[in-house]
């Protein structure tokens, strides 16, 4: 016969202690972002939000200056998370973060999980209808099996 020890509760202590979300600034990804900053504050875990800047030769060849307008895109939307940590800040005791990674959405984001040794990501659902047939970067991420990945509609 073995003794049983009485269930003691825990509280917030097993828990992700990275948590990446991809942000692209379509209205998806901001959900996600939304979605992975209370998931952060309630496991007092460390928001990483990844903007991945895409690599557009085909834009570059036609003289398109392409680096200039996704350094914009990501300027852009860390003055539009500063400005929402503001508004929230005495609601809000949460750690946040905001890296960029060059590449395809995909390996980027692959390559942000790796290096901020993420425990969980959280990306928006896409919104291009071409990704039913070659396979959108929330799916690939879930097929490749490194992390718990939640997919925000």
């Amino acid at each position: 016969m073995t003794e049983q020890q009485p269930h003691r509760f825990e509280r917030g202590t097993d828990g992700p202690k990275v948590i990446v979300a991809g942000l692209d600034g379509s209205d998806s990804s901001m959900r996600a972002a939304a979605y992975a900053a209370g998931l952060a504050r309630r496991q007092n875990a460390m928001l990483a939000l990844v903007y991945v800047q895409p690599v557009m030769t085909a834009g570059a060849a036609l003289g398109v200056p392409v680096s200039d307008a996704t350094v914009e895109v990501a300027e852009d939307l860390v003055s539009e998370i500063r400005a929402a940590t503001e508004r929230f800040s005495d609601a809000w005791d949460m750690r946040w973060e905001f890296h960029t990674f060059r590449g395809d959405p995909y390996n980027g984001l692959v390559t942000a999980a790796d290096e901020l040794k993420a425990d969980a990501v959280v990306v928006g659902a896409s919104e291009s209808a071409g990704h039913r047939f070659v396979g959108s970067v929330a799916v690939r991420l879930v097929k490749a099996g490194r992390w718990p990945v939640t997919v925000v509609p």
